[in-house]
């Protein structure tokens, strides 16, 4: 994975709704989410730390939900814990 990067993906409501909620429903069951965008898989552990970001640049507003942790935690994480990967991952749509 290269050191910097940034992928977006854009979601209709409803999908992004379902993808909350999975987010959700992932961190209060002490669970590493995951989900794929543009085409690479991304793995997040369970003690990534949460935030929300509130921007207006340009005379854009803009809401960011955020998960941070240290790059390269997770893939470490998924090696170690005995789960077959197909355990951790669900399939985006």
């Amino acid at each position: 994975m290269d050191a910097n990067r940034e992928i977006e993906k854009d979601y209709s409501l409803t999908e992004f709704v379902a993808e909350l909620r999975r987010l959700a429903d992932t961190l209060e069951s002490n669970e590493r989410f995951s989900i794929q965008i543009d085409e690479e898989d991304i793995q997040v552990p369970e003690h990534a730390i949460a935030s929300i970001a509130y921007e207006i640049e340009d005379g854009r507003a803009e809401i960011e939900f955020q998960l941070t942790w240290e790059a390269g935690e997770a893939e470490g994480d998924a090696e170690n814990d005995g789960k077959d990967e197909d355990e951790n991952e669900e399939a985006a749509a």
